[in-house]
């Protein structure tokens, strides 16, 4: 079977990431990277050429070429989203990885430029929205929705119900109780236990743990 190639933008440890995720575990071939020409600081990455993305269509025509976006949530994912816009404007289709370790269910479709890691539990009747990141090993439960543009890190409980919206990050080992609705652009900081609804920019940020004042070295029985 003939794989799709497609060219993924950035050059950054998520564009090597998708690379690598792409290469090995999808129908998928990457051909190439692209970044906007100010930031064109190399000619190759990854043993593929590196092209600037004012120039992308003609080294690589949309009509044979899809493309991903492989950048972070910087500025509230809202840098993600312009290049996702900025591809579409040239004509480009977005690619989607889901990886084959993912546990989903009849009826799920994964929409444009998502990025579905290992060990994601998508449970029935959930829906994903397009230019979503799903870091490794989260749980989104059942009659949920995450809206376009979300990014959820690592180890993350959406309980059953929620609505994630548009634009929002969500750190590691947050847990979301059940049918509580997460505005637009939120940041919900790493740890953090959401028990009641959150308006558009919240911002939650628990506090780490402080460091005790003894040292390792006084501890007894270590």
């Amino acid at each position: 079977m003939q794989k799709q190639k497609i060219i993924v933008f950035g050059t950054g440890e998520i564009a090597e990431l998708a690379d690598f995720y792409f290469t090995h575990d999808s129908r998928y071939e990457v051909a190439g990277f692209t970044v906007d020409g100010a930031f064109l600081k190399q000619t190759e990455f990854r043993g593929r050429p590196v092209v600037a993305f004012e120039d992308v269509a003609g080294r690589f025509a949309p009509e044979q070429y899809e493309m991903f976006v492989a950048v972070s949530y910087a500025k509230v994912n809202a840098v993600r989203t312009e290049k996702v816009a900025a591809a579409r404007a040239k004509g480009y289709r977005l690619a989607t990885y889901l990886s084959s370790r993912a546990t989903t269910f009849p009826g799920f479709e994964p929409q444009e430029n998502c990025f579905i890691l290992e060990d994601n539990t998508i449970q029935p009747f959930a829906r994903i929205g397009s230019n979503v990141t799903l870091w490794s090993g989260n749980h989104i439960g059942h009659h949920s929705t995450i809206e376009d543009d979300v990014f959820l890190a690592s180890h993350i409980v959406v309980s059953g119900g929620v609505r994630i919206g548009q634009g929002t990050f969500v750190g590691v080992n947050v847990t979301i109780r059940d049918h509580v609705t997460i505005g637009k652009k939120c940041v919900l900081g790493a740890g953090a236990l959401i028990l009641e609804d959150q308006p558009d920019f919240s911002v939650v940020a628990p506090r780490g743990s402080e460091r005790s004042s003894v040292p390792s070295t006084r501890l007894r029985n270590l």
